[in-house]
């Protein structure tokens, strides 16, 4: 995902959860990164926080962003998660968990 993600300006992760490597990394490499989540969470330095639900989303938390990104993102997150990406004219790029179906429009690729 982070090298997917590395040649763009400005990021958001949808749904950090307890996983920031991605969101660290990303960060690390000079990108302006925000992670979200429905929980109050920690995020690693250079990583902006905001509270925010996918399904019920505050638009200026994603405007500007090149590209949405989500890791382990369930069935039920992946229609709103691509709405908000097409509002706001971002790319989004998403893994999924398990076997868990992508159930929107997608181009497979296998992450190492």
């Amino acid at each position: 995902m982070v090298s997917r993600l590395s040649d763009r300006e400005r990021v958001v992760e949808i749904g950090i959860g307890r996983q920031p490597a991605v969101a660290r990394a990303l960060a690390a490499a000079g990108l302006d990164v925000t992670a979200t989540d429905i929980h109050e969470r920690a995020v690693p330095d250079g990583v902006t926080f905001a509270h925010d639900d996918v399904t019920d989303p505050d638009r200026t938390v994603y405007t500007g962003a090149d590209a949405l990104y989500a890791c382990n993102l369930p069935p039920e997150l992946q229609r709103p998660a691509l709405s908000i990406a097409r509002e706001v004219d971002a790319s989004f790029l998403f893994t999924t968990l398990g076997g868990d179906p992508a159930v929107v429009p997608v181009s497979r690729e296998a992450i190492p």
